[in-house]
């Protein structure tokens, strides 16, 4: 535990934040300002290992490193933001009213649920990106639907808590309505498993992309994400090892800051 102006706060918790905000700085760098056009080509500098002007070194098209990480890792956290914010948002409402009003609303919902959660998520995105075709806009679609069970399930857990407890009831004498309750009264109480399950979900999410991008579902080319570069590294790893090794390293940074901070609210 270390202590700061008075709060304890655990040491997993400061080295995630310190992690992820190093990760972040670098990504929002990125929106603004690339040492060289991420997509430029210099066949003359074509697997240049790191050195003074291209620090991370160039890949198989002559491209800086540095600059298609910065900017890879902007587009993988935006497709991973609006994934969670999809999901979080229809996984709160359908796990707000089936925890709730539960009887056969709950039983319907959740068994359709529990049908999605045992079906590999990987295997469903494959199907809707199949059907809906590739690209950013259809993974962020294809996961953002995925990543619902989970949050609905999560929501639902609290809220058959929540709804037994004393302010639930002050405000139905109160005459306050279902949704004021579920939504103004309950909802904010579940901060404390929601946030958690936020940046575990964005770690999923990360992941997902990545793997889809990996796989050539995801980003196309020439836009530059974390996953499509670890494809397009993966034939040049004994060559110029520093191609793959940027952005994997740039994921394995984010998944580690985000799971320590976590893991650390959890053990506050």
């Amino acid at each position: 535990m270390v202590k700061i102006k008075g709060k304890t706060y655990h040491l997993n918790y400061i080295l995630g934040l310190v992690i992820t905000s190093l990760v972040l700085l670098i990504v929002i760098i990125g929106f603004f300002y690339t040492p060289y056009d991420p997509n430029t080509m210099n066949a003359a500098l074509k697997n240049s290992p790191p050195s003074l002007m291209h620090p991370l070194g160039t890949d198989n098209f002559g491209r800086d490193i540095l600059s298609r990480v910065m900017v890879g890792a902007g587009t993988t956290y935006v497709i991973a933001v609006s994934i969670v914010l999809i999901g979080a948002f229809f996984g709160t409402v359908v796990g707000a009213l089936t925890g709730y009003f539960g009887g056969w609303l709950d039983e319907v919902i959740m068994r359709f649920n529990d049908v999605l959660t045992a079906i590999p998520s990987i295997l469903l995105a494959l199907v809707f990106v199949s059907i809906f075709g590739t690209g950013t806009y259809n993974i962020i679609f294809a996961l953002g639907i995925l990543f619902v069970p989970s949050y609905a399930r999560v929501i639902r857990s609290e809220f058959i808590v929540l709804r037994e407890r004393d302010f639930v009831n002050n405000a139905k004498l109160m005459g306050a309505g279902s949704l004021r309750i579920m939504f103004i009264h309950i909802l904010p109480n579940t901060r404390n498993v929601l946030i958690p399950a936020l940046l575990i979900g964005f770690n999923n999410a990360v992941l997902a992309e990545a793997g889809l991008s990996y796989l050539g579902l995801g980003v196309q080319p020439p836009q530059a994400s974390l996953g499509r570069m670890l494809s397009e590294a993966q034939s040049y790893l004994l060559d110029s090892p520093w191609y793959a090794l940027a952005p994997g390293l740039m994921i394995i940074l984010t998944v580690l800051g985000f799971s320590l901070i976590s893991g650390g609210m959890g053990n506050d």
